[in-house]
């Protein structure tokens, strides 16, 4: 899915918006060593929905997140303004009723519809081309007359908190499940992740010292270079794999930082988390470890490097425990891409 993210998601829905859409990490010196083949294991590209597929009760009366309090009378033509919220609808059961997509909802289920909007550049007319009677935003969604002239229309916009970490999970699924009217399916799902999500957790071996992982955003066809600090909404997915995060450990308080011999350096990680778009956007691992200063690492000289899809990574959504499980094989095990 600030929740992991308001400023995250900003910075990384911006950048997808200008390039091609669509996370991952890497491992780790101090854990097994991985083997010398080329293995990344990212998560299937598809949803999970819930076995029963609910009813949805309505109306409703819901606080959205920007202090509105907003009726939904129906939800029959749903879009969700993110693939993170996409996520959140289809998994809850109720994909048939969204009708568009943003460029970030890459899912398989969401193939077919088409994109109104990207990211932060939202279309009001072509989402009111497809009379929606419920839009679901960020708190990033934007521009602001945009969603002024969505609102105008009469479509109820619901506003839901960015995802910033782990914790924020189970907000979002039952905010949304909420407002479609539907409770106890979010109950149901939030449950279900979290115990997937501490599953995952568990898996992570207790032995050793904790490797320094540092997330990296790249974009090699616009020449962008960031390695997260503090706020760039990885740090909780780190640390639930049990590691630290390497920028933030360097003292990067702010989302992001562009890469500096000085700061990558500083920041000494032992792998490289990392979007596999991005990835590749910058010749793979042979061209990654050719920005200043990423070779001097300990995860440059090892190319310890693990990547899962930029759709899921920082989603904090119903398949987060995919991803976690995805970078704790991958740091541990050792299936990073080499």
């Amino acid at each position: 899915m600030r929740r992991l993210r308001t400023r995250l998601v900003g910075a990384l829905l911006s950048v997808l918006a200008l390039t091609l859409t669509t996370t991952a990490c890497g491992g780790s010196s101090e854990a097994a060593a991985p083997s010398p083949t080329t293995a990344s294991t990212a998560t299937a590209d598809r949803v999970e929905p819930l076995g029963t597929t609910p009813r949805p009760r309505l109306p409703v009366t819901v606080r959205s997140a920007d202090g509105r309090k907003l009726t939904v009378e129906q939800a029959e033509r749903v879009v969700p303004l993110s693939g993170s919220l996409s996520e959140i609808v289809f998994t809850l059961g109720l994909g048939d009723r969204v009708v568009a997509r943003d460029v970030t909802a890459t899912f398989a289920q969401a193939a077919s519809l088409p994109v109104v909007t990207r990211g932060h550049d939202v279309s009001a007319e072509s989402v009111l081309s497809l009379r929606p009677d419920l839009v679901i935003a960020e708190t990033t969604s934007g521009p602001e007359e945009a969603m002024d002239q969505i609102r105008a229309a009469g479509v109820p916009v619901l506003v839901v908190e960015g995802a910033t970490g782990l914790d924020d999970v189970g907000p979002r699924i039952e905010a949304v499940a909420e407002a479609l009217g539907v409770p106890s399916a979010g109950e149901e799902l939030t449950r279900r992740t979290e115990r997937r999500i501490a599953e995952a957790a568990g898996s992570v071996p207790g032995n050793g010292e904790k490797p320094r992982v540092a997330f990296l955003y790249l974009r090699g066809s616009a020449s962008v270079y960031l390695i997260g600090g503090r706020s760039s909404g990885a740090t909780s997915l780190i640390e639930a794999a049990g590691a630290l995060d390497a920028g933030a450990e360097s003292g990067l308080e702010k989302d992001f930082t562009a890469i500096t011999s000085e700061a990558v350096v500083k920041a000494a990680p032992d792998a490289l988390l990392v979007m596999s778009k991005g990835l590749e956007s910058v010749g793979g691992v042979d061209g990654l470890v050719k920005i200043p200063g990423i070779a001097q690492t300990p995860a440059g000289m090892d190319r310890r490097i693990v990547s899962v899809q930029d759709g899921v990574l920082l989603n904090y959504g119903p398949r987060t425990d995919q991803v976690l499980a995805s970078v704790v094989e991958q740091l541990y095990a050792g299936g990073g891409v080499r």
